[in-house]
């Protein structure tokens, strides 16, 4: 089934989550971080987008542990296409689950701008 605008609309998504879904689900393929705690990522349909992380690098956040450029710049895309970070480098965080700060891929698309 074809699910339009309309479908994600009528199950409460707002309209940038609603038009985004119709159109299909993007795959982060790579993750570039930046000095100014931006993002280039990099999706499966060949577009580049700017996800600005800077709103989200609060104190009393999990994000704290990105405000120093060097571990925000530890980031990768993990098996699930999520970009993320290991809050200790050490810890293999496929055993050690809660080392692991993570961002949505869908949210990352919506909430980031194309690069042109």
């Amino acid at each position: 089934m074809n699910k339009n605008i309309d479908y994600y609309l009528s199950k409460g998504f707002d309209l940038k989550m609603a038009e985004y879904f119709a159109k299909g689900r993007r795959i982060i393929t790579e993750v570039i971080a930046n000095d100014d705690f931006t993002l280039i990522i990099s999706f499966d349909n060949g577009e580049k987008r700017l996800f600005d992380m800077n709103p989200l690098l609060k104190p009393d956040t999990i994000f704290r542990h990105l405000m120093d450029v060097s571990d925000f710049k530890r980031v990768y895309v993990d098996e699930d296409h999520c970009i993320a970070w290991d809050i200790d480098p050490n810890v293999d965080s496929n055993v050690v689950w809660n080392n692991k700060i993570d961002l949505c891929p869908d949210s990352c698309y919506v909430d980031s701008v194309p690069i042109r």
